[in-house]
């Protein structure tokens, strides 16, 4: 065999290598805007109060909604059972149960696209030989929690349908948001280890710092789960004061007994602790701005800044004004947008490169 056919050969190798990353990267950016546009279509489910208006988990033969009025009016007589209606939403006409309705039904419907686009790819990209190594494994591991989300999302549905409940439990909320906010993170970051383009690691400490960020702001996530589960938005809607105090008195910050659970049922103290975990974000992210390297480093850095203010103006913003819903959404949506643009920063401060 001549050298110019090796050669051609290893050029058609090359150019089907850097295809198949190319196709792997669209099918895994497709995925993260799916995640994305599912943790906002569940805000505005939250939001509307219509998390509970489809009380059974049918995870197959629930994609087809009611097709009849006769199949309208057995799920609102399923409905109304449940607490939520008896103590919230008693005389609720039918027509405004099918506005919940849809909205519950589209974030399940959400879920299992999301579910059959993550079964098609990964099948196809494993024939291919395309998942290899670290990549199938976090790959994998994106499906597992997939799965695992859904029955998350079931198990805090159920939470909110038991007696005396109007709403779904905050704690089964946070962890909800926090695995979704978890999954996009991981496909975020598959994305960055299949760039073409090299980059320059940079300090171990700057490193941690990259890390430092995603961790503060997963944990922001979490904690402002449970102020919308607890509804904690609704209260002490001024800033920067809180019920006139920096700082609240600590007799009011841990009125509940055992202490602990103020930390999930007194809306005062979830409201504190978002407080101040947004400005240990802020802190952090403008601190990565001033540690990292000229160059592409601080470029990214200061991305992550701008957005993380963005989103305490926001955030402001939405607790003044009690949680409107576009407000809410934006400050929901924005979230995901922070913890994925301070994920790619992390990364690629680590130096990752494509699969080859």
């Amino acid at each position: 065999m001549s050298v110019a056919t090796l050669d051609s050969r290893d050029h058609s190798q090359s150019q089907a290598g850097t295809g198949r990353r190319k196709a792997l990267r669209l099918w895994l950016w497709t995925l993260a805007a799916m995640v994305l546009a599912m943790v906002v279509v569940g805000g505005a489910t939250r939001l509307t109060g219509s998390g509970l208006s489809i009380t059974e988990w049918r995870p197959v033969t629930g994609a087809v909604p009611p097709l009849s009025e006769t199949a309208w009016q057995a799920e609102f007589d399923k409905y109304r059972q449940i607490p939520q209606y008896q103590l919230v939403n008693k005389g609720m006409s039918l027509d405004a149960f099918k506005t919940i309705y849809w909205w519950e039904w589209s974030h399940r419907q959400l879920g299992r696209a999301i579910g059959l686009v993550f079964a098609a790819g990964f099948v196809a990209f494993l024939a291919l030989g395309a998942l290899q190594g670290r990549l199938l494994a976090g790959v994998a591991a994106a499906g597992l929690l997939g799965g695992l989300q859904g029955t998350i999302g079931w198990i805090m549905v159920a939470s909110g349908l038991r007696e005396g409940m109007t709403a779904v439990a905050p704690v089964k909320l946070m962890l909800h948001l926090t695995t979704a906010s978890i999954i996009l993170a991981l496909l975020v970051g598959l994305i960055v280890a299949l760039r073409d383009r090299p980059v320059v690691a940079v300090s171990v400490a700057v490193r941690r710092m990259a890390f430092a960020v995603v961790a503060a702001v997963l944990l922001q996530i979490a904690l402002g789960a449970l102020v919308a589960g607890s509804k904690a938005g609704l209260t002490y809607n001024t800033w920067p004061l809180m019920d006139g105090r920096l700082i609240p008195p600590l007799d009011g910050l841990a009125i509940v007994d055992p202490w602990y659970e103020n930390l999930v049922d007194n809306p005062l103290t979830v409201q504190f602790n978002h407080r101040m975990a947004a400005y240990l974000v802020l802190v952090l992210a403008l601190l990565q701005v001033w540690r990292a390297p000229a160059g592409g480093a601080r470029r990214r850095a200061g991305v992550v800044a701008l957005l993380v203010l963005s989103q305490a103006v926001i955030g402001v913003a939405t607790l003044l004004w009690q949680v409107p819903l576009g407000l809410g959404l934006a400050h929901q949506a924005l979230a995901m947008v922070v913890l994925s643009m301070a994920v790619v920063h992390w990364r690629l401060c680590a130096g990752v490169s494509a699969q080859r």
